[in-house]
């Protein structure tokens, strides 16, 4: 039998805003995450929109409440997909 891989896309607008905000649901569901990778732009101007992906391990029921938390902060996106 294969493997199976959950992988969390979070797109975060207005960064220096909702950081805190993500990064405490991050802590709160830190347990599911396997693998973490933040991607922004940077240089001359740090951008204000940054894309973030996890991996993720644990129940179905829990990585939904995980996505919906996510999803209630305003100036989030989050996109599920199972591999």
């Amino acid at each position: 039998m294969m493997a199976s891989y959950q992988i969390m896309a979070v797109v975060v607008n207005s960064r220096s805003q909702k950081a805190g905000e993500v990064q405490n649901v991050f802590t709160k569901y830190g347990c599911l995450i396997k693998m973490r990778l933040g991607l922004h732009e940077a240089g001359n101007v740090c951008s204000e929109e940054g894309l973030i992906i996890l991996q993720l391990d644990g129940e179905k029921a829990q990585i939904a409440a995980f996505q919906d938390e996510l999803g209630a902060i305003a100036g989030v996106r989050v996109n599920l997909m199972e591999i």
